[in-house]
């Protein structure tokens, strides 16, 4: 009990010496000045090549950053740490078309769309184990709307328009 009474007295004295020495030295009471007394200064830009949003765990679950093939994305990641979900652009070779990616939980693009073809007509592409499935979109030469489907074996079939 006397070890933390002069323990606590220790404390009392060293901040109030602290306080004395400040006005001494600076001429102005020891003062926390209010938030307001300073203006805010936004900053206009944030340069960085990847940003993070991490979970309670510390596990990335979002990232704003550039694919491997130069095209600038927001990714989605589940627990597992998994890439479930791509916003973004393809690389300059293919035109920088925007995208929607969504992949299975083995990372393999499940689901797309995306703008293509010279008109940037909007197509769908369906998939399987990484495989295409079906495709649905606008014809880039023409706009006339196309569906076609693939078989387990990779065989096309059109079922309307040209793909």
């Amino acid at each position: 009990m006397k070890m933390a009474f002069a323990l606590a007295m220790a404390g009392l004295t060293g901040g109030i010496v602290g306080a004395a020495v400040t006005m001494h030295f600076v001429g102005t009471p020891a003062v926390l000045q209010p938030a307001m007394a300073s203006p805010l200064r936004l900053q206009e830009s944030v340069s960085a090549s990847r940003i993070e949003l991490r979970d309670a765990n510390g596990r990335v679950r979002a990232e704003l950053a550039m694919s491997a093939d130069g095209g600038p994305g927001l990714f989605f990641f589940d627990t597992a740490g998994k890439n479930r979900m791509v916003l973004g652009l393809y690389s300059p070779a293919e035109g920088e078309a925007p995208s929607v990616v969504l992949n299975d939980p083995q990372q393999r693009a499940a689901g797309i769309f995306r703008l293509f073809g010279s008109r940037d007509t909007p197509v769908v592409v369906l998939k399987n184990q990484g495989r295409e499935r079906s495709i649905y979109g606008l014809d880039p030469t023409s706009t006339d709307p196309f569906l076609a489907n693939y078989s387990g074996d990779g065989a096309k079939k059109d079922l309307f328009g040209h793909y």
